[in-house]
């Protein structure tokens, strides 16, 4: 096999045209079976195999420094800069990372996770690049004061989907400004996650809708119309080019006003072209973008009918393609069928997504009502406005988002929706540890972030059917809400059809107890509940609460118990560091209640690298165990704590 002879991009250059499309071959075989055992992003990776190897094979890394927006389709990066000995940790505990990771490898020359970064930090390495020579040869530093080597060409490797942001044309709009020679790859594969929507499409049906170009098309029609016989056969063709011009000539404009020189398109899977476009291009003294069209899923059948089932995938059997399941329904799904009931008992209902439709569990919502459904691609902050502009006026928006993409749009949670006190519901999903996908992923902040807004109400469920309870009760208030729930399955035990509202600000005590105080939110109140019963066998009896609230905390509830219970543990799976139990300690610090031992457990003040789920909680002290190992620590209980086994 090529790929085994390969320790370095240096050693992709002595290959052959031929070998190189060989090698390709080998590489989305490894991706695909690597992938199929560790779960992972398929899709994106498959469709950028050829335009990888192309890369490598011009450009020197690390000396030449290629970013890759997202990071999501790096995994032939990888495998072509001394990684494929350990390629098969990927995503896994102490294993390489599914994204570039600037401490993992040289080659890695900026690291990625979320969307449309790669053209502000391209430029700001390019920048850099130029005040070091500048510097240098003016004598007022050593090389030795900067990071090696100093930057050559700098390229950034951007989706048509990530083009969909703001900050991906903030940082075109500066390039074409400073006039650098930036290299920018735009892998137009014609679907981010979810179809995309947005700006490049939008540009394009303007510029076609604009009044010259409607004005020339109806000259043309009248003049061709008039032309006896040869008129309406000449229409006709004009009609079907009017596809072909816009594909061949209007995408450039775009990137020309910006200041870019634009190349394209090019056959993303044709290395032999990519090579010579690359070639004649790489020296290019000004900006420049490369258009290369691509197919999700390259070389994986499956995937290539379904890509975005196979964005982000776990384990899967290759000869099928079908998933391996646990069989129980996940929280995304839950809230998607449960948004589709109540959506057909209230017409004013509408959801709202950042190019996340699968994974936020809206498919069901879209097939049952397509007009409303919004995607407004990869634009959170855009997508919190447009939802605080609806709720101005009487619609009931429902924002479904990934926990560590929400950060994103603070801003507009801030002040387009609660400083109007709009009652925009926001379906914050992968709250708490994501897992494999690591900390550009886990959903560590959203309960810091959030709890601290004024009008904002803050929930989080213990189980699937209080998720949907409380998407009922957040609907069916005057006032802007959030509901944060776990990556994963849920347990969901009410099979009674009755969702039920949740007073507002009312907690619940899961287990009756005196000797310890154990106040949880979300998923993690489960796990204190199992380690109340741990707990037992030591003599210890817990009083178990479910806080389910954030922001209003049932203040009633856990003053009245601390007043008897002297020992307090808060769990969450959020970032200790102004979290939950920062809350449930603040509130308690006013309450003249003397004599307390309070302990905060959550996530440590670091960012949480990449593992499963299960095994993460057992490390960080966030699963059963864990928590009844803290709560006799902090009872000082000579009882052996260390080895519970549930």
């Amino acid at each position: 096999m090529y790929i085994e002879k390969i320790t370095s991009p240096q050693d992709v250059k002595k290959l052959s045209i031929p070998e190189l499309k060989e090698l390709a071959e080998e590489l989305r075989e490894i991706i695909i079976e690597t992938v199929a055992t560790n779960g992972g992003h398929l899709a994106s990776n498959l469709g950028a195999v050829d335009l990888t190897v192309a890369l490598h094979y011009v450009f020197n890394s690390p000396s030449d420094k290629i970013i890759w927006d997202v990071g999501h389709q790096s995994y032939a990066h990888k495998l072509l800069t001394g990684r494929l000995n350990v390629f098969s940790s990927i995503r896994q505990h102490n294993g390489i990372s599914g994204f570039p990771k600037i401490t993992e490898s040289p080659h890695d020359s900026f690291g990625t996770g979320h969307s449309s970064t790669s053209i502000s930090a391209a430029l700001g390495i390019l920048e850099a690049r130029d005040i070091i020579k500048s510097q240098i040869s003016n004598l007022k530093f050593q090389i030795s004061n900067f990071k090696s080597p100093v930057p050559n060409k700098v390229i950034a490797v951007i989706g048509d989907g990530a083009m969909t942001a703001g900050l991906a044309f903030e940082g075109l709009n500066h390039a074409g400004h400073l006039k650098k020679d930036l290299i920018v790859i735009l892998n137009d594969n014609e679907m981010s996650i979810s179809p995309n929507v947005g700006a490049l499409s939008a540009y394009l049906r303007r510029i076609m809708m604009g009044d010259l170009y409607t004005k020339f098309k109806k000259e043309t029609k009248s003049f061709l119309e008039r032309i006896p016989t040869f008129g309406e056969t000449a229409l006709k063709i004009a009609q079907k080019a009017e596809d072909t011009v816009k594909g061949l000539f209007v995408p450039g404009l775009l990137f020309e006003e910006l200041g870019f020189e634009y190349v394209g398109p090019v056959d993303g899977h044709r290395i032999d072209y990519l090579i010579e476009t690359l070639e004649r291009f790489k020296d290019f003294p000004e900006p420049v973008l490369i258009h290369a069209i691509t197919k999700k899923g390259k070389g994986y059948e499956p995937a290539e009918k379904n890509p975005g089932l196979f964005h982000g995938v776990g384990p899967f059997d290759i000869e099928t393609g079908e998933q391996l399941s646990s069989g129980k329904k996940s929280y995304s799904e839950i809230f998607g069928n449960c948004l589709v009931r109540l959506a057909k008992e209230d017409s004013r209902i509408v959801a709202i997504t950042a190019a996340m439709t699968e994974g936020t569990g809206l498919t069901e919502f879209v097939n049952n009502f397509p007009k409303r459904f919004y995607d407004v691609g990869i634009a959170e902050p855009h997508a919190v406005t447009f939802a605080a502009g609806l709720a101005a006026q009487g619609v009931k928006p429902v924002v479904a988002i990934y926990s560590t993409f929400l950060q994103r749009s603070y801003d507009e949670i801030v002040h387009d929706v609660c400083l109007q006190n709009l009652p925009v519901v926001f379906a914050i999903d992968r709250g708490g540890i994501v897992g494999d996908d690591g900390p550009t992923h886990n959903g560590s902040f959203d309960l810091s972030y959030l709890r601290h807004i004024p009008n904002l109400i803050v929930m989080a469920p213990k189980d699937g059917y209080e998720l949907k309870c409380m998407l009922k009760t957040a609907l069916s208030l005057n006032a802007p809400c959030a509901i944060r729930y776990p990556r994963g399955s849920a347990i969901d035990p009410q099979k009674a059809e009755d969702l039920n509202c949740i007073p507002v600000g009312k907690a619940e005590v899961l287990k009756e107890g005196d000797d310890i105080l154990l106040i949880a939110i979300g998923n993690t109140a489960l796990p204190a509940l199992n380690a109340a019963q741990l707990i037992a066998d030591a003599g210890v009896k817990a009083c178990v609460v479910n806080a389910r609230f954030v922001k209003p905390l049932d203040t009633e509830l856990i003053f009245r118990l601390a007043r008897n219970i002297k020992h307090v543990l808060t769990v969450e799976e959020n970032a200790v560091a102004g979290g939950f139990g920062s809350a449930v300690l603040e509130e308690l610090s006013q309450s003249g209640i003397e004599g307390l031992k309070i302990k905060l457990l959550g996530l440590p003040d670091k960012f949480i690298e990449h593992g499963s789920q299960n095994f993460l909680r057992k490390k960080l002290g966030l699963d059963a165990e864990g928590i009844a190992r803290e709560a006799l620590a902090l009872m000082k209980k000579s009882t052996d704590y260390a080895d519970f086994r549930g």
